[in-house]
């Protein structure tokens, strides 16, 4: 039989190189493939894919922290969430400008890589999904910082 719930949520965001937070938090909301969910004390079991969008931190009813994070994995316990990502770094961090020009440059590069990928290179067909994949991700540090600055 299982004792009473916490009142938080243990928040584990590790990345590659480090364990970036490790904290107790209120509520916490991930970006999964399938759509932004909440996780709080009690969730019911499971993992998700992530896509690339903003981990909101809750602290209260308040967001206390937001991180951009490229796409990963997470898991969700009645007691835990860890997030295993790609890529993460806290909005806050994110430099606009940098990300623009970023966007700018792939988005000039995809059509000689998508005639290349056409005519059945398998290694221009990595270059594309590559270039994709980092056009999605700017693109999402973009969506979030204008999230970040509507709140």
């Amino acid at each position: 039989m299982a004792g009473p719930l916490p009142a938080k949520v243990k928040f584990e965001l590790v990345s590659p190189e480090k364990i970036l937070v490790s904290e107790d938090v209120d509520m916490v909301v991930v970006p999964g493939v399938e759509g932004y969910f909440g996780v709080l004390p009690g969730h019911s079991p499971f993992i998700s894919s992530l896509r690339p969008g903003t981990i909101d931190v809750y602290d209260g009813k308040n967001v206390a922290e937001r991180i951009f994070v490229a796409g990963g994995f997470a898991e969700v316990t009645t007691k835990r969430c860890t997030v295993l990502a790609d890529e993460a770094i806290r909005v806050v961090a994110l430099d606009r400008a940098a990300i623009e020009s970023e966007r700018a440059q792939l988005q000039a590069q995809l059509p000689a890589l998508r005639e290349a990928a056409a005519r059945g290179e398998e290694a221009d067909a990595l270059q594309l999904r590559n270039a994709e994949n980092a056009l999605a991700a700017a693109s999402a540090k973009l969506e979030a910082l204008e999230r970040a600055a509507g709140h």
